[in-house]
């Protein structure tokens, strides 16, 4: 049988650490064993930082995907649409629009009506 030491600790780390064991290892010991093998086998300190964590990386990922999309977008404002739109408007095929054939005006003089005459009848009948 192995026997123990005892190690003192603050008691709001060691509640830390025994609920930090109970979650992913049997017994303490083997925790202990296990986070100092990490760190000598990884050779870091654990007071040094490991880099930027997941929540930053992905933080930083979407700044940059928004700012592609928005250079997209710009660009198929100012140069795509435009593009397509006067390479359509090379393809389109209108019917020419049916004129009426241009004809010699033959002028022929008309009478202008009379709106009032004279009386034929001198008798002053109606």
């Amino acid at each position: 049988m192995d026997s123990f030491i005892g190690i003192r600790f603050k008691k709001e780390t060691a509640k830390r650490f025994q609920q930090f064991s109970r979650t992913h290892f049997k017994s303490l010991t083997e925790a202990m064993a296990t986070m100092l093998d990490f760190f000598f086998y990884n050779e870091i300190s654990p007071r040094e930082k490991l880099g930027p964590t997941g929540r930053t990386i992905e933080a930083n990922l979407k700044k940059r995907i928004n700012a592609v999309i928005a250079i997209m977008r710009d660009m198929e404002k100012t140069q795509t649409k435009p593009t397509v739109a006067m390479i359509e408007s090379l393809f389109q095929t209108e019917e020419p629009k049916k004129k009426p054939l241009i004809l010699e005006k033959k002028f022929v003089e008309e009478k202008p009506k009379v709106k009032f005459q004279e009386k034929q009848n001198h008798n002053n009948e109606l």
